[in-house]
Protein backbone atom coordinates (compact mmCIF):
# COMPACT_ATOMS: atom_id res chain seq x y z
CA UNK A 1 0.00 0.00 0.00
CA UNK A 2 1.16 3.76 -0.57
CA UNK A 3 1.25 5.61 2.38
CA UNK A 4 1.33 9.57 2.59
CA UNK A 5 1.75 11.45 6.01
CA UNK A 6 1.48 14.97 6.10
CA UNK A 7 3.47 16.57 8.31
CA UNK A 8 7.34 16.40 9.59
CA UNK A 9 6.34 16.66 13.00
CA UNK A 10 6.22 14.29 16.28
CA UNK A 11 2.77 12.87 15.16
CA UNK A 12 3.49 12.93 11.11
CA UNK A 13 7.16 10.65 11.88
CA UNK A 14 5.80 8.24 14.64
CA UNK A 15 2.88 7.89 12.25
CA UNK A 16 5.29 7.21 9.38
CA UNK A 17 7.97 4.81 11.19
CA UNK A 18 4.77 2.54 12.53
CA UNK A 19 3.41 2.45 9.07
CA UNK A 20 6.55 1.65 7.42
CA UNK A 21 7.15 -1.12 9.43
CA UNK A 22 4.51 -2.32 8.70
CA UNK A 23 5.63 -2.98 5.54
CA UNK A 24 3.78 0.24 3.51
CA UNK A 25 5.28 2.37 1.06
CA UNK A 26 5.65 5.71 3.09
CA UNK A 27 6.20 9.19 1.75
CA UNK A 28 6.51 11.62 4.26
CA UNK A 29 5.57 15.57 3.09
CA UNK A 30 7.09 18.50 4.64
CA UNK A 31 6.93 22.21 3.81
CA UNK A 32 9.83 23.36 5.76
CA UNK A 33 13.12 22.03 4.90
CA UNK A 34 13.67 19.90 7.82
CA UNK A 35 12.28 17.29 10.37
CA UNK A 36 10.58 18.55 13.77
CA UNK A 37 11.29 22.17 13.26
CA UNK A 38 8.48 22.69 16.60
CA UNK A 39 9.69 19.75 18.15
CA UNK A 40 12.96 21.33 18.09
CA UNK A 41 12.06 24.00 20.35
CA UNK A 42 9.92 21.73 23.00
CA UNK A 43 10.95 21.61 26.31
CA UNK A 44 13.05 25.25 26.17
CA UNK A 45 15.01 23.27 23.49
CA UNK A 46 15.66 20.49 25.73
CA UNK A 47 12.12 18.31 24.33
CA UNK A 48 10.41 17.24 26.88
CA UNK A 49 9.29 14.02 25.49
CA UNK A 50 6.76 12.15 27.56
CA UNK A 51 5.68 12.23 31.47
CA UNK A 52 6.83 8.84 33.12
CA UNK A 53 3.66 9.22 35.74
CA UNK A 54 1.40 6.11 35.75
CA UNK A 55 -0.75 5.52 32.81
CA UNK A 56 -3.88 6.62 34.24
CA UNK A 57 -2.74 10.34 35.22
CA UNK A 58 -2.17 10.48 31.94
CA UNK A 59 -5.89 11.49 31.47
CA UNK A 60 -5.90 13.98 34.57
CA UNK A 61 -3.68 16.05 32.31
CA UNK A 62 -5.85 16.19 29.44
CA UNK A 63 -7.37 19.73 29.45
CA UNK A 64 -10.12 18.92 26.16
CA UNK A 65 -11.74 15.38 25.34
CA UNK A 66 -9.35 13.01 27.41
CA UNK A 67 -11.85 9.89 26.89
CA UNK A 68 -11.10 10.16 22.75
CA UNK A 69 -7.37 9.22 23.86
CA UNK A 70 -8.22 5.92 25.46
CA UNK A 71 -7.44 3.40 23.07
CA UNK A 72 -4.45 5.62 21.96
CA UNK A 73 -3.09 5.59 25.26
CA UNK A 74 -3.47 2.04 26.60
CA UNK A 75 -2.34 0.86 22.72
CA UNK A 76 1.25 2.87 22.95
CA UNK A 77 1.63 4.62 26.17
CA UNK A 78 4.42 6.98 27.46
CA UNK A 79 6.36 4.07 29.38
CA UNK A 80 6.05 2.53 25.38
CA UNK A 81 7.49 5.87 24.54
CA UNK A 82 10.48 5.85 26.47
CA UNK A 83 10.83 2.02 25.20
CA UNK A 84 10.60 3.23 21.74
CA UNK A 85 13.54 6.29 22.16
CA UNK A 86 15.96 3.90 24.20
CA UNK A 87 15.85 1.37 21.79
CA UNK A 88 16.40 4.22 18.80
CA UNK A 89 19.54 4.56 21.01
CA UNK A 90 18.58 7.73 22.91
CA UNK A 91 19.70 7.93 26.40
CA UNK A 92 16.75 9.40 28.27
CA UNK A 93 16.51 10.61 32.21
CA UNK A 94 13.76 11.98 34.39
CA UNK A 95 13.22 15.09 35.90
CA UNK A 96 11.27 16.97 38.49
CA UNK A 97 7.49 15.95 37.77
CA UNK A 98 8.25 12.63 35.95
CA UNK A 99 9.10 14.90 33.20
CA UNK A 100 11.19 12.99 30.74
CA UNK A 101 14.33 14.47 28.60
CA UNK A 102 17.33 13.53 26.73
CA UNK A 103 20.57 12.98 28.46
CA UNK A 104 21.86 15.48 26.34
CA UNK A 105 19.49 18.07 27.08
CA UNK A 106 19.57 18.65 23.52
CA UNK A 107 16.16 18.50 21.57
CA UNK A 108 18.14 17.77 18.26
CA UNK A 109 19.10 14.58 19.39
CA UNK A 110 15.40 13.45 19.25
CA UNK A 111 15.31 14.60 15.76
CA UNK A 112 18.24 12.88 14.91
CA UNK A 113 17.26 9.80 16.02
CA UNK A 114 13.82 9.03 14.09
CA UNK A 115 15.20 10.91 11.08
CA UNK A 116 17.50 7.74 11.64
CA UNK A 117 14.40 5.45 11.90
CA UNK A 118 13.12 6.54 9.09
CA UNK A 119 16.05 6.68 6.94
CA UNK A 120 16.56 2.84 7.93
CA UNK A 121 12.97 2.24 6.93
CA UNK A 122 13.02 3.26 3.58
CA UNK A 123 10.89 6.35 3.94
CA UNK A 124 10.93 8.94 1.57
CA UNK A 125 10.45 12.26 2.86
CA UNK A 126 9.52 15.70 0.65
CA UNK A 127 10.55 18.49 2.46
CA UNK A 128 9.28 22.35 0.77
CA UNK A 129 6.40 20.18 -0.17
CA UNK A 130 2.72 22.01 1.15
CA UNK A 131 -0.14 20.49 0.92
CA UNK A 132 -2.85 21.96 -1.01
CA UNK A 133 -5.72 19.40 -1.31
CA UNK A 134 -7.12 15.73 -0.95
CA UNK A 135 -7.99 13.88 -3.45
CA UNK A 136 -10.82 11.44 -3.12
CA UNK A 137 -13.13 9.01 -4.88
CA UNK A 138 -16.88 7.67 -4.38
CA UNK A 139 -16.71 4.36 -2.88
CA UNK A 140 -20.58 3.39 -1.98
CA UNK A 141 -21.76 5.74 0.83
CA UNK A 142 -18.67 7.34 1.73
CA UNK A 143 -15.77 8.79 -0.14
CA UNK A 144 -12.25 7.61 -0.24
CA UNK A 145 -8.72 8.80 -0.19
CA UNK A 146 -7.16 9.10 -3.66
CA UNK A 147 -4.50 10.89 -3.24
CA UNK A 148 -2.89 14.36 -2.48
CA UNK A 149 -2.47 17.49 -4.19
CA UNK A 150 0.87 19.85 -3.05
CA UNK A 151 3.05 21.98 -4.04
CA UNK A 152 6.56 21.53 -4.27
CA UNK A 153 9.33 23.87 -6.05
CA UNK A 154 6.40 26.09 -7.20
CA UNK A 155 5.31 23.32 -8.76
CA UNK A 156 1.35 21.40 -8.36
CA UNK A 157 2.21 17.86 -7.71
CA UNK A 158 -0.19 14.95 -7.24
CA UNK A 159 0.85 11.92 -5.37
CA UNK A 160 -1.72 8.93 -5.86
CA UNK A 161 -2.32 6.97 -2.25
CA UNK A 162 -4.03 4.68 -0.87
CA UNK A 163 -4.05 6.18 2.92
CA UNK A 164 -3.15 9.43 4.22
CA UNK A 165 -2.39 10.45 7.58
CA UNK A 166 -2.88 14.26 8.68
CA UNK A 167 -0.35 15.63 10.95
CA UNK A 168 -0.48 18.95 9.99
CA UNK A 169 -0.01 20.13 13.89
CA UNK A 170 -2.21 23.59 15.21
CA UNK A 171 -1.15 27.09 14.60
CA UNK A 172 1.07 27.81 17.68
CA UNK A 173 4.62 28.95 16.79
CA UNK A 174 3.32 30.25 13.61
CA UNK A 175 7.24 30.87 12.94
CA UNK A 176 7.85 27.20 12.14
CA UNK A 177 5.04 26.92 9.26
CA UNK A 178 2.08 25.97 12.06
CA UNK A 179 -1.04 27.73 10.41
CA UNK A 180 -3.81 25.34 10.50
CA UNK A 181 -3.95 25.98 6.92
CA UNK A 182 -5.27 22.28 6.49
CA UNK A 183 -8.39 22.19 8.77
CA UNK A 184 -9.85 24.82 5.57
CA UNK A 185 -9.38 21.78 2.86
CA UNK A 186 -11.37 19.69 5.57
CA UNK A 187 -13.96 21.84 6.17
CA UNK A 188 -14.51 21.68 2.22
CA UNK A 189 -15.15 17.80 2.47
CA UNK A 190 -17.63 18.32 5.14
CA UNK A 191 -15.45 17.72 8.47
CA UNK A 192 -16.58 19.56 11.41
CA UNK A 193 -13.34 21.87 12.93
CA UNK A 194 -13.54 23.06 16.14
CA UNK A 195 -12.47 26.89 16.65
CA UNK A 196 -8.72 26.78 16.76
CA UNK A 197 -7.27 28.96 19.69
CA UNK A 198 -4.32 29.43 21.78
CA UNK A 199 -3.78 27.45 24.95
CA UNK A 200 -0.99 27.30 27.66
CA UNK A 201 -0.84 30.37 26.95
CA UNK A 202 0.25 33.82 28.85
CA UNK A 203 -2.37 36.10 30.40
CA UNK A 204 -2.34 39.90 29.83
CA UNK A 205 -3.80 42.48 32.17
CA UNK A 206 -3.63 46.07 32.07
CA UNK A 207 -3.36 46.87 35.85
CA UNK A 208 -0.05 49.00 36.08
CA UNK A 209 -0.17 47.48 39.99
CA UNK A 210 0.63 44.24 38.37
CA UNK A 211 2.92 44.87 35.25
CA UNK A 212 5.33 46.90 37.72
CA UNK A 213 6.12 43.64 39.65
CA UNK A 214 7.68 42.11 36.05
CA UNK A 215 10.22 39.82 36.64
CA UNK A 216 9.43 38.69 39.81
CA UNK A 217 8.71 34.80 40.92
CA UNK A 218 6.40 33.23 42.93
CA UNK A 219 6.59 29.98 44.68
CA UNK A 220 4.16 27.52 46.41
CA UNK A 221 0.86 29.47 45.41
CA UNK A 222 -2.12 28.64 45.08
CA UNK A 223 -3.97 29.95 42.08
CA UNK A 224 -7.47 29.91 41.04
CA UNK A 225 -9.21 30.66 37.91
CA UNK A 226 -12.65 32.00 37.42
CA UNK A 227 -14.47 33.02 34.27
CA UNK A 228 -17.53 34.66 35.26
CA UNK A 229 -18.57 33.20 38.29
CA UNK A 230 -17.42 29.73 37.19
CA UNK A 231 -14.56 28.34 38.80
CA UNK A 232 -12.33 26.89 35.73
CA UNK A 233 -8.73 26.00 37.49
CA UNK A 234 -7.29 25.58 40.90
CA UNK A 235 -3.91 24.63 41.52
CA UNK A 236 -0.71 24.99 43.29
CA UNK A 237 2.78 25.97 42.21
CA UNK A 238 4.61 28.14 40.50
CA UNK A 239 4.30 31.43 38.69
CA UNK A 240 5.98 34.79 37.12
CA UNK A 241 5.03 38.12 36.73
CA UNK A 242 5.72 39.68 33.43
CA UNK A 243 5.81 43.43 31.50
CA UNK A 244 2.18 42.32 30.11
CA UNK A 245 0.43 40.07 32.52
CA UNK A 246 0.94 36.86 34.38
CA UNK A 247 3.05 33.71 32.75
CA UNK A 248 4.92 30.50 34.71
CA UNK A 249 3.64 26.89 34.97
CA UNK A 250 0.61 27.31 36.53
CA UNK A 251 -0.71 30.39 34.73
CA UNK A 252 -0.29 28.34 31.33
CA UNK A 253 -1.89 25.43 32.86
CA UNK A 254 -4.99 27.52 33.83
CA UNK A 255 -4.64 29.29 30.14
CA UNK A 256 -5.75 25.22 29.33
CA UNK A 257 -9.15 25.74 30.35
CA UNK A 258 -9.85 29.55 29.46
CA UNK A 259 -11.64 29.84 26.57
CA UNK A 260 -11.33 33.04 24.44
CA UNK A 261 -15.36 33.95 24.62
CA UNK A 262 -14.45 33.93 28.84
CA UNK A 263 -12.47 37.32 28.44
CA UNK A 264 -15.63 39.04 27.50
CA UNK A 265 -17.16 37.92 30.66
CA UNK A 266 -14.39 38.91 32.22
CA UNK A 267 -11.90 36.37 33.98
CA UNK A 268 -9.95 36.76 37.50
CA UNK A 269 -7.13 34.96 38.81
CA UNK A 270 -7.13 34.75 42.90
CA UNK A 271 -3.61 34.38 43.97
CA UNK A 272 -3.18 32.76 47.79
CA UNK A 273 -0.14 34.43 48.70
CA UNK A 274 0.78 32.14 51.48
CA UNK A 275 -1.19 28.87 50.61
CA UNK A 276 0.49 26.97 53.44
CA UNK A 277 -0.96 28.88 56.19
CA UNK A 278 -5.00 29.10 56.89
CA UNK A 279 -6.41 32.53 57.60
CA UNK A 280 -5.76 32.03 61.42
CA UNK A 281 -2.18 30.95 61.06
CA UNK A 282 -1.60 33.73 58.92
CA UNK A 283 -3.07 36.07 61.16
CA UNK A 284 -0.86 34.81 63.80
CA UNK A 285 2.18 35.09 61.85
CA UNK A 286 1.25 38.81 61.07
CA UNK A 287 0.68 39.69 64.48
CA UNK A 288 4.16 38.28 65.48
CA UNK A 289 6.07 41.13 62.40
CA UNK A 290 3.86 43.89 63.89
CA UNK A 291 4.89 43.14 67.97
CA UNK A 292 8.61 43.35 65.95
CA UNK A 293 7.63 46.44 63.48
CA UNK A 294 5.27 48.26 66.13
CA UNK A 295 7.14 51.68 66.46
CA UNK A 296 7.84 51.28 62.42
CA UNK A 297 5.60 52.74 59.80
CA UNK A 298 3.63 50.13 58.10
CA UNK A 299 5.52 50.94 54.63
CA UNK A 300 8.30 48.96 56.31
CA UNK A 301 6.94 46.53 58.16
CA UNK A 302 6.28 44.21 54.98
CA UNK A 303 9.89 42.72 54.05
CA UNK A 304 9.88 39.47 56.05
CA UNK A 305 6.53 38.70 54.79
CA UNK A 306 6.55 39.91 50.89
CA UNK A 307 8.81 40.17 48.19
CA UNK A 308 9.89 43.68 47.67
CA UNK A 309 8.62 43.99 44.68
CA UNK A 310 5.05 43.20 46.14
CA UNK A 311 4.98 45.64 48.77
CA UNK A 312 4.09 48.46 46.84
CA UNK A 313 0.62 46.44 45.63
CA UNK A 314 -0.30 44.80 48.59
CA UNK A 315 -0.14 48.13 50.31
CA UNK A 316 -2.01 50.23 47.49
CA UNK A 317 -4.52 47.33 47.94
CA UNK A 318 -5.41 47.24 51.49
CA UNK A 319 -6.20 50.93 51.94
CA UNK A 320 -3.87 51.32 54.87
CA UNK A 321 -1.57 54.18 54.92
CA UNK A 322 1.82 53.30 54.04
CA UNK A 323 2.78 56.00 56.93
CA UNK A 324 0.71 54.72 59.18
CA UNK A 325 2.60 53.24 62.73
CA UNK A 326 2.11 49.81 62.74
CA UNK A 327 0.99 49.86 66.50
CA UNK A 328 -1.82 51.97 65.86
CA UNK A 329 -3.66 49.58 63.08
CA UNK A 330 -7.00 48.19 63.70
CA UNK A 331 -7.45 44.81 63.60
CA UNK A 332 -10.17 45.45 60.95
CA UNK A 333 -7.00 46.50 58.94
CA UNK A 334 -4.85 43.93 60.44
CA UNK A 335 -7.83 40.93 58.79
CA UNK A 336 -7.85 42.87 55.43
CA UNK A 337 -4.63 42.62 54.79
CA UNK A 338 -4.67 38.76 56.16
CA UNK A 339 -7.29 38.38 53.45
CA UNK A 340 -5.76 40.24 50.91
CA UNK A 341 -2.73 37.68 51.22
CA UNK A 342 -4.92 35.31 51.14
CA UNK A 343 -7.19 36.25 48.02
CA UNK A 344 -4.58 38.67 45.80
CA UNK A 345 -7.14 39.52 43.12
CA UNK A 346 -5.73 40.08 38.99
CA UNK A 347 -8.17 40.70 36.45
CA UNK A 348 -7.45 39.17 33.27
CA UNK A 349 -7.73 40.69 29.44
CA UNK A 350 -6.77 38.73 27.36
CA UNK A 351 -3.79 36.28 26.64
CA UNK A 352 -0.34 36.40 24.48
CA UNK A 353 -2.20 34.54 21.41
CA UNK A 354 -0.56 32.04 18.54
CA UNK A 355 2.86 33.51 19.05
CA UNK A 356 3.13 32.47 22.30
CA UNK A 357 0.95 29.66 22.35
CA UNK A 358 2.57 26.44 23.24
CA UNK A 359 0.29 24.25 22.08
CA UNK A 360 -3.62 25.25 19.88
CA UNK A 361 -6.53 24.12 21.30
CA UNK A 362 -9.36 23.00 18.59
CA UNK A 363 -9.32 21.65 15.54
CA UNK A 364 -10.80 18.15 13.78
CA UNK A 365 -13.72 17.87 16.08
CA UNK A 366 -13.37 14.17 17.94
CA UNK A 367 -16.71 12.98 16.82
CA UNK A 368 -15.54 13.23 13.20
CA UNK A 369 -12.46 10.34 13.89
CA UNK A 370 -12.71 6.97 15.12
CA UNK A 371 -11.05 6.72 18.17
CA UNK A 372 -10.19 3.21 17.81
CA UNK A 373 -8.26 3.85 14.59
CA UNK A 374 -7.90 7.75 14.10
CA UNK A 375 -9.58 7.58 10.99
CA UNK A 376 -11.81 9.48 9.22
CA UNK A 377 -15.77 8.74 10.20
CA UNK A 378 -16.78 10.63 6.60
CA UNK A 379 -13.57 9.79 4.36
CA UNK A 380 -12.30 6.59 4.06
CA UNK A 381 -8.23 5.95 4.18
CA UNK A 382 -8.00 9.36 5.92
CA UNK A 383 -6.39 9.45 9.42
CA UNK A 384 -5.45 12.33 11.53
CA UNK A 385 -2.77 12.81 14.77
CA UNK A 386 -1.03 14.94 16.82
CA UNK A 387 -1.83 18.81 17.93
CA UNK A 388 -4.70 19.00 14.52
CA UNK A 389 -7.35 17.18 16.94
CA UNK A 390 -9.42 18.65 19.29
CA UNK A 391 -7.45 17.05 22.04
CA UNK A 392 -4.65 19.48 24.36
CA UNK A 393 -3.12 18.84 27.32
CA UNK A 394 -1.11 20.69 30.32
CA UNK A 395 2.75 21.31 30.37
CA UNK A 396 5.06 18.18 31.58
CA UNK A 397 5.17 16.41 28.20
CA UNK A 398 1.59 15.14 27.96
CA UNK A 399 1.18 16.76 24.55
CA UNK A 400 3.83 15.41 23.02
CA UNK A 401 2.54 12.01 24.56
CA UNK A 402 -0.96 12.73 22.68
CA UNK A 403 1.19 13.08 19.37
CA UNK A 404 3.46 9.41 19.67
CA UNK A 405 -0.16 7.95 20.30
CA UNK A 406 -2.22 9.02 18.17
CA UNK A 407 0.50 9.03 15.14
CA UNK A 408 1.04 5.21 16.51
CA UNK A 409 -2.66 4.11 16.34
CA UNK A 410 -2.91 5.81 12.90
CA UNK A 411 0.09 4.29 11.25
CA UNK A 412 -0.90 0.99 13.08
CA UNK A 413 -4.72 1.02 11.94
CA UNK A 414 -4.14 1.24 8.01
CA UNK A 415 -5.09 -2.00 6.66
CA UNK A 416 -5.83 -3.08 3.15
CA UNK A 417 -8.35 -2.74 1.75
Amino acid sequence: MDVIVVGGGAAGIMAAVTAAENGKNVTLIEQNDRLGKKLFLTGKGRCNITNACPVEELFDNIATNPKFMYSAFYGFDNHATIDFFRQCSLAVKTERGGRVFPVSDHSSDVIKVLRKKLDSLGVRILFGTKLTDIKTVKCGEKNKISGVIAKKDKKMIEIPADAVILATGGRSYPSTGSDGAALSLLQGCGIRIKTQEPSLVPFTCDDKLITDMQGLSLKNVGVTVYAGNREVFSGFGEMLFTHFGLSGPLILSASAYVKEKDYRSGVRVIIDLKSALSVDELDERVLRDFKENQNRNFANSLGRLLPSKMITAVIERSSIDPEKKVNLITKQERQRLVNLLKCFEIDVNGNRGFDEAIITRGGVDVSMIDPSTMECKVIKGLYFAGEMIDVDALTGGFNLQIAWSTGRLAGDSIKEE
